[in-house]
């Protein structure tokens, strides 16, 4: 579970020059922020190095070439695009 500092923290480097990023990824912050592990934590802050645009063809499915230990975290923002 995430510190509200972490929270916090991850909630800024979750804000995107992208509107579509940003819209998936406020979603997943709103309903399971607070709730993420510490690999979940590890591996969505792995995606967000990538540029906006590589993260959106994830997200939206265009590729399935992303680093290897964020396959659940991939999943569950690709969940979370297709939910809303």
């Amino acid at each position: 579970m995430l510190s509200d500092v972490d929270l916090s923290r991850l909630r800024w480097r979750c804000r995107r020059g992208f509107l579509e990023n940003d819209l998936v990824l406020e979603r997943l912050l709103s309903a399971r922020g607070n709730q993420f592990t510490d690999d979940e934590h590890t591996q969505l802050k792995t995606l967000l190095e990538l540029d906006d645009n590589a993260l959106w063809d994830i997200i939206a499915g265009r590729t399935n070439e992303f680093p290897a230990d964020t396959s659940p975290m991939v999943q569950t923002l690709r969940d979370t695009l297709t939910k809303h």
